[in-house]
């Protein structure tokens, strides 16, 4: 557990775990077999623990690799299966900020779509209302600043997600020609760089939710972090 990336633990009691995810840290195990935020806090658990039993934790929702950022995990079945009826409900808040190349085309708006995912790929795509397989996906976003730089304008912008879908933020922005920062999978300025981007210009930064077991409304804040928003601060100066 000392060698790797460490999982800042924001909050933690008999319910639920709230931790900031390090950027290109696998949320689960994956074919890398990097260390993962679920492996790396459940270690962490059963160190603190009596006993052999292995400690329950839920992922109740998932950042991609390269994003960072907050993360609610359960600690029981009975919270993941209230937390993931918020989620279903929309009543579980997930706020983002990114950092898109180009201009938006309002300073507030709202991103609707339809998207189809492709395990073989694993990536997602827009497509007409009606497709088999395809989800609704819901955004809104707001203007925080815009700067130009010697490669072209880029937007900071807090996003509202109002679904989960895959790779959701970076496919409905990038579709409208506003790909985020470092993304090689779906923004073109970045698929033709010859620097292998291991982050994105997307953070978890908020996140609310009525507690499983006290029924307090919790909230969650972490500033964003990453080369993207390193970018912005020292252009903008």
């Amino acid at each position: 557990m000392s060698r790797g990336k460490r999982v800042p633990i924001l909050y933690e009691d008999d319910w639920i775990l709230v931790c900031e995810k390090p950027i290109g840290m696998p949320t689960q195990s994956d074919s890398s077999r990097d260390m993962d935020v679920e492996t790396y806090l459940k270690h962490l658990l059963y160190e603190r623990q009596e006993g052999e039993e292995e400690p329950y934790l839920a992922v109740i929702h998932r950042l991609d690799r390269p994003v960072g950022g907050l993360m609610v995990f359960a600690k029981t079945r009975e919270a993941a299966a209230q937390l993931s009826l918020q989620i279903q409900n929309h009543e579980f808040e997930k706020c983002y900020q990114a950092i898109v190349c180009g201009s938006l085309p309002e300073e507030a708006g709202r991103f609707e779509d339809d998207l189809l995912r492709d395990g073989r790929t694993n990536t997602t795509s827009l497509v007409a209302p009606g497709t088999k397989g395809a989800k609704h996906a819901v955004l809104d976003y707001e203007l925080i600043d815009e700067i130009e730089t010697k490669d072209g304008i880029l937007s900071w912008v807090l996003v509202y997600l109002e679904t989960g879908r895959h790779h959701q933020i970076r496919v409905q922005f990038a579709a409208r020609g506003l790909g985020l920062y470092g993304d090689t999978k779906y923004n073109p300025i970045f698929q033709k760089r010859k620097k292998h981007y291991t982050e994105l210009g997307l953070y978890s930064t908020r996140v609310a939710f009525t507690h499983p077991g006290t029924g307090e409304e919790k909230s969650f804040k972490v500033d964003p972090k990453g080369e993207a928003f390193d970018l912005m601060d020292v252009e903008a100066y």
